[in-house]
């Protein structure tokens, strides 16, 4: 009996052993956590104190987004983060812009060199746009091709200048190309980052091939095309100069090879090792070029292939005589066409986008020139390519050559024919080759 109480009262005591622990370590914890929300508070009371970093704006608040920063770049450039450089203006960039009045309050007085080399700041739209869709891949090729040319644009810089080109001019036209190459990729980036990168043909039916000075040449119809071709021609050795070259010649003479024409081995060496080029041109103004080339002038192509079905689809009441000539097809109607999801009849290479035509996000182009300033980049390129000192790029207008060129003079005054919403549509329309090649909205009332 003794002994059954005595290990009654050991076990008794055992269990209080076995619950102590228990309380103690509640304890130990709760004083833990306290003194770690101390430490915390402790820590937030010493950075509300200590000032924040200032974000620095450059001095020049419209600054071209052409000379973009390389720490904007590596800001992942996020949406936020381009309307709030919309909106606050552009960070200063070690690449010095060419000097010329803002682009918004010179560009009708401007001449077309000069409206060229005023790099305006690039527009981006706070308002979700649709982008355009690229075309269905046709017979697949190899993936993208990134430029490993080995006359790639980034030693231009360091290249010697030659013909008329002092070292000054030819370092500053080299940063300007350059920087159009780097604005490119940054939209692209941001705007095609998931579009197919598998290059095929249909991607380069567009892209004409000198061999002998290993040129890649993209072409934009109105955009210096015609001139360039002729260049092209004496450069392979077809033609003793470019003024004894017709229009016809330059363009339904097929004398100039194009990219698509190469088996597939071949189309991805030469885009891998030639000078890719293109020239661009102020979108709408191009427009504007393309239906005064095509509509107010006799061309019974054009006008049959397209007037005749415009006129019946957007013509009230039309005359028997416009629809069976298709003549007469007004600027408000082919805007019409233009804008309409269900045309009549298909997109034209006239007035097709430039990034369509030239697929820069796939093609890496070493030369983005500009037809403002057309002489004086083509001549640059010749130079550099080691073309015959005497080529230049010719100038003269063989079609039409008594109708005054295309200004923006001349583009306001057609889309004055036309209501404020069509305009923001073609606008809108066109808005990637605004992104891409940094031109300025052409009127203040585009949002």
């Amino acid at each position: 009996m003794l002994w059954m109480k005595w290990k009654m009262v050991v076990d008794s005591l055992r269990g209080r052993r076995r619950r102590l622990p228990c309380s103690l370590w509640f304890l130990l914890l709760f004083a833990a956590g306290g003194l770690v929300l101390f430490i915390h508070q402790q820590d937030l009371s010493e950075m509300v104190q200590q000032p924040g970093p200032v974000a620095k704006l450059g001095s020049t608040p419209r600054q071209s987004r052409e000379t973009l920063s390389t720490q904007d770049r590596e800001r992942g450039r996020s949406d936020n983060y381009l309307d709030q450089q919309a909106a606050e203006s552009i960070l200063s960039s070690p690449i010095p812009p060419m000097q010329f009045p803002h682009f918004e309050k010179s560009r009708l007085t401007a001449t077309p060199e000069s409206r060229e080399q005023d790099i305006g700041s690039l527009h981006v739209s706070k308002r979700h746009r649709k982008l355009l869709k690229t075309s269905p891949p046709i017979n697949h090729t190899n993936n993208n091709v990134s430029s490993s040319s080995s006359s790639s644009l980034s030693s231009i810089s360091s290249s010697s200048p030659s013909g008329s080109f002092s070292p000054e001019s030819w370092k500053k036209l080299s940063d300007i190309l350059e920087a159009r190459r780097q604005l490119m990729k940054e939209m692209c980036a941001k705007y095609k980052s998931s579009i197919s990168r598998t290059i095929t043909r249909h991607h380069v039916k567009h892209l004409f091939v000198e061999d002998k000075y290993k040129l890649l040449y993209c072409q934009v119809p109105k955009a210096g095309c015609s001139n360039w071709k002729r260049t092209l021609m004496v450069l392979a050795g077809l033609a003793p100069n470019t003024q004894s070259i017709k229009h016809d010649t330059v363009h339904y003479g097929h004398h100039l090879k194009k990219l698509d024409s190469f088996d597939r081995q071949g189309i991805m060496q030469r885009l891998e090792t030639y000078t890719k080029v293109m020239f661009v041109r102020e979108p709408l103004e191009r427009m504007v070029s393309a239906y005064r080339d095509k509509f107010e002038n006799p061309n019974n192509y054009y006008h049959s292939l397209f007037g005749k079905p415009i006129i019946s689809k957007y013509r009230a009441n039309p005359s028997w005589a416009a629809l069976k000539t298709g003549s007469g097809v007004t600027f408000k109607e082919f805007v019409q066409y233009l804008l309409d999801v269900h045309r009549p009849v298909g997109m034209d290479i006239h007035w097709e986008q430039a990034n369509q035509l030239c697929n820069p996000c796939l093609i890496d182009y070493d030369f983005i020139g500009k037809f403002e300033n057309m002489e004086e980049e083509s001549n640059f390129l010749l130079r550099w390519t080691g073309a015959p000192p005497n080529l230049t790029l010719p100038s003269f207008k063989d079609r039409n050559p008594n109708d005054k060129r295309t200004s923006m003079q001349i583009t306001q005054k057609y889309f004055s024919q036309v209501s404020t919403l069509e305009r923001q549509r073609v606008y809108d329309f066109y808005y990637m080759d605004y992104l891409m090649f940094n031109y300025s909205k052409p009127f203040k009332d585009l949002y």
